[in-house]
């Protein structure tokens, strides 16, 4: 989008409809041929609502994976199903990891680009975070005593995803890294001996999943599990700068950013950021029954337009709308948000084009 002042975009998922849940469970009775023909129906319905909202970077909404980062286990060997505690199905690593079926993200592009001329993003979980979620102490042991050998071992996975994506002509690469955004609560920072090494980490893993990757535009995504909030989990909270010397570190050209929540603090940390980086910026709420108004939206960018170029930003949602495969979130809701969204966009380039 050469000269598009304020493109627009979603993160990455999309809340899934009941039968597409139906279709992408375990004991789903419709397999091979006929899965995929309805699985790309209901993804061709995807698209066209984001078209019809007249979003300019779209997505697949995530709906070919079972979880954004359970899709981890679909490029390696070494996972199993488990159990949490709260009785959601869990990925955990339990054997050394080994490629499985590279290009499976890939694949879900390659599909995207017969649907639409639009720019494509694609998503990838950032290693860290699958440290994070997906290593135990107990049933990982074996293969990974430390978590940080596991989150090592995610990143060539991760890497040859990345080169299949670009040679299969994405637009944006963007990792997602809500774990890197948690070090702004200073209660999360109090879990760990040295938050400062743990968040420097998730950096350096990060950096060497994009590491020497050019003609593409490379993003990382960060938020404080504002979808998760839909599921009545923590919020997160605190300004961005106890981890801007880290975002300044991170070799991309697009970092997202939350700011719909109250407790996101002052946009002025975008002075703070190396000059050459686009800010996404979260300027639409994904809570479930807030709609902001174009209004709204515009005033929130108008916010940022203090601190920052307007060449610098683009548009989008704070986070992903499925916060979760089982979370009830309105498509129809949705789709309102963004054509909200869409016609922000058109006023602010009337006003600053």
């Amino acid at each position: 989008m050469p000269n598009l002042l304020f493109p627009t975009s979603v993160i990455g998922s999309l809340p899934r409809p009941l039968f597409v849940k139906d279709l992408i469970a375990d004991d789903c009775p419709i397999q091979g041929d006929e899965y995929r023909r309805l699985m790309g129906n209901a993804i061709r319905a995807a698209v066209a609502m984001q078209e019809a909202a007249g979003l300019d970077v779209i997505t697949d909404g995530e709906w070919w994976r079972k979880s954004y980062i359970g899709v981890i286990a679909e490029l390696a060997h070494g996972f199993e199903l488990s159990q949490a505690a709260d009785g959601r199905p869990w990925t955990v690593v339990v054997d050394k990891l080994s490629p499985k079926k590279p290009g499976f993200i890939a694949q879900e592009v390659r599909y995207l680009k017969t649907l639409t001329k639009r720019q494509i993003k694609a998503t990838v979980p950032a290693p860290a975070l699958l440290g994070e979620r997906m290593w135990d102490p107990v049933k990982s042991a074996k293969a990974y005593p430390k978590r940080e050998d596991f989150v090592r071992d995610c990143v060539p996975i991760l890497r040859r995803e990345v080169e299949l994506l670009k040679s299969e002509g994405v637009s944006i690469i963007q990792v997602d890294d809500p774990h890197l955004c948690l070090f702004v609560d200073p209660a999360v920072r109090k879990q760990y001996n040295d938050a400062e090494k743990a968040s420097d980490f998730a950096v350096d893993m990060d950096n060497q999943v994009v590491a020497g990757i050019s003609g593409v535009k490379l993003a990382v995504h960060l938020c404080r599990r504002a979808g998760a909030r839909a599921r009545g989990e923590a919020d997160h909270r605190g300004s961005y700068d106890p981890i801007l010397r880290q975002l300044a570190r991170l070799n991309v050209g697009h970092i997202t950013m939350e700011f719909t929540s109250p407790g996101a603090g002052d946009m002025s940390v975008f002075k703070q950021l190396p000059e050459h980086v686009e800010i996404g910026l979260g300027c639409v709420s994904c809570q479930p029954g807030q709609i902001d108004s174009t209004d709204t939206i515009v005033e929130r960018v108008e916010m940022a337009l203090k601190h920052v170029a307007p060449s610098r930003i683009t548009l989008n949602p704070d986070c992903g709308f499925a916060p979760g495969s089982a979370a009830e979130v309105s498509l129809d809701e949705v789709y309102t948000k963004l054509k909200n969204e869409v016609e922000a966009a058109r006023r602010l380039r009337e006003k600053y084009g």
